[in-house]
């Protein structure tokens, strides 16, 4: 068989349990795909050059035996260099992976790479990354977003089997949808943080972008439950993939007026429309809610995560690891100072008190709204693909992009990002969000959706665009 990369998961696991390929096989597709793309791309900042070695000894009795898998480079891999796309972190080889990555290992998947992203993961578009921004499979002249763009990207263009994402303010669901393919956020907690180079503490949650809905529920399945080395994580045992539904009789959908903003482009707005109507169809009563206006939350997020970031960086002195300081970028630089500043004395009680007393006001609109619906819809960004550039001297371009994934973000909610149609050949994303603990609600109503569409069969042409791009392969490193 040829053209492996191109499978989903639970097609790649079936094909290695029934012995249609191999696993090397599968690996070596990956790869092939990757060097081939790469140049354009740039979607990986280092690959595992023992990859095609590990997919030799496999175990089948595991549940991903032999499955490449793309890991966002925030996220530490034991032996194999973790950056965060940081110049700083450019030599950084952990001793040790964290709780993601082991859980997928010890399930028998063999990491094929480390994925670009915004540096420290700050942005939506990976115009930050210090290694060069990644592009968009459907358009290389325009952005994957981010911060887990590279990630997005690599689904995409069908460059791994599954990939791993962190989200603070939208970074799965928002490049997933620019990308046209689907972006798991789970609840706060349901993930461990243990092993992740921490951005905002108190938002950042792993999780899935996949092909499907399907792939991404079983790897969610796979890398969720307590861990003790993480204080937030929740005491849950791992999430249950819940039985498929078969309609959508009885479950009162929301759709928020809110979630339409001025500036929203105009065949998204009509996508999102459509998506609700044919979720009407498959039974749910729509409800147009009146939520609080998500502009707030741009305010709220921007001083928590400015003020996290500015405790979190502390750490990088390049005494113990990495570079000095001086070699954080701009970005960084920017949010550091802007986080002191809100915590310093003086103004801790005017902008992080405050802060913190409007998310508790999102979290408690959520509360009231989820007494009306049982889920609610909305698109998962105002826009397709911006082009590249488009963040550019925008300080507030991540926040503007996010704005719709912000609130549910700050709300510690779960949440899901299906493609659900195109505008000018870029994908368009729906977003569902559920309350806490219930992604059994929100997969099962994007899967129910993505069954009766096709989006999610369409496939950028990978051949038209190889030469439009001036990035450079990854370094192949153990």
């Amino acid at each position: 068989m040829s053209d492996l990369n191109k499978l989903t998961l639970t097609q790649a696991i079936d094909g290695i349990k029934t012995k249609k390929f191999s696993a090397k096989e599968l690996v070596s597709d990956c790869l092939t795909q990757i060097q081939k793309l790469e140049p354009t791309l740039n979607s990986f900042v280092t690959l595992n050059e023992n990859a095609l070695n590990e997919s030799e000894n496999i175990n089948f009795s595991k549940p991903l035996a032999g499955i490449p898998i793309a890991v966002k480079d925030n996220f530490c891999t034991q032996d194999l260099r973790t950056t965060a796309s940081s110049k700083l972190l450019e030599n950084f080889i952990p001793q040790y992976s964290a709780y993601v990555v082991e859980k997928l290992k010890d399930a028998g998947a063999i990491i094929i790479g480390k994925t670009n992203m915004d540096s420290w993961a700050h942005g939506s578009s990976t115009e930050t990354s210090d290694f060069g921004p990644s592009k968009n499979p459907w358009n290389p002249k325009h952005l994957p977003g981010g911060s887990s763009g590279g990630s997005a990207a690599t689904m995409a263009a069908d460059e791994a089997i599954v990939s791993i994402g962190s989200e603070t303010a939208g970074s799965i669901r928002q490049p997933s949808a620019w990308c046209g393919v689907v972006g798991l956020k789970p609840t706060y907690g349901r993930v461990s943080r243990c092993g992740v180079v921490a951005m905002g503490s108190s938002m950042d949650s792993p999780g899935p972008i996949a092909k499907t809905v399907d792939d991404a529920a079983l790897i969610l399945s796979l890398i969720s439950g307590h861990d003790p080395a993480d204080a937030t994580s929740l005491n849950k045992k791992p999430w249950q993939i819940p039985e498929a539904l078969t309609s959508l009789k009885g479950l009162k959908i929301g759709l928020p007026k809110a979630y339409f903003p001025k500036k929203i482009k105009p065949e998204v707005k009509q996508s999102i429309l459509n998506a609700a109507e044919k979720l009407k169809e498959l039974g749910a009563e729509i409800i147009e809610l009146d939520v609080m206006d998500p502009k707030y939350a741009i305010a709220v997020y921007t001083i928590l995560q400015r003020s996290e970031v500015s405790s979190n960086l502390g750490r990088y002195t390049g005494i113990r690891y990495g570079h000095d300081r001086t070699f954080f970028g701009d970005e960084a630089k920017r949010r550091i100072m802007l986080g002191t500043y809100a915590l310093s004395s003086g103004y801790y009680d005017a902008y992080y008190l405050k802060a913190q007393k409007v998310r508790t006001l999102i979290i408690q609109d959520f509360e009231k709204q989820f007494q009306k619906v049982d889920a609610i819809i909305g698109p998962t960004s105002p826009t397709t693909a911006l082009p590249i550039g488009a963040s550019a001297g925008q300080a507030m371009f991540g926040e503007l992009e996010d704005i719709l994934v912000e609130p549910s973000t700050l709300a510690g909610l779960p949440g899901i990002s299906v493609p659900c149609g195109f505008a000018d050949g870029l994908p368009i994303g729906l977003q569902i969000i559920t309350p806490q603990l219930r992604e059994d609600l929100s997969v099962n109503i994007a899967r129910l959706f993505e069954s009766n569409t096709d989006y999610h069969l369409q496939k950028p042409n990978l051949n038209c665009h190889p030469e439009q791009s001036e990035g450079s392969r990854p370094e192949a490193v153990k």
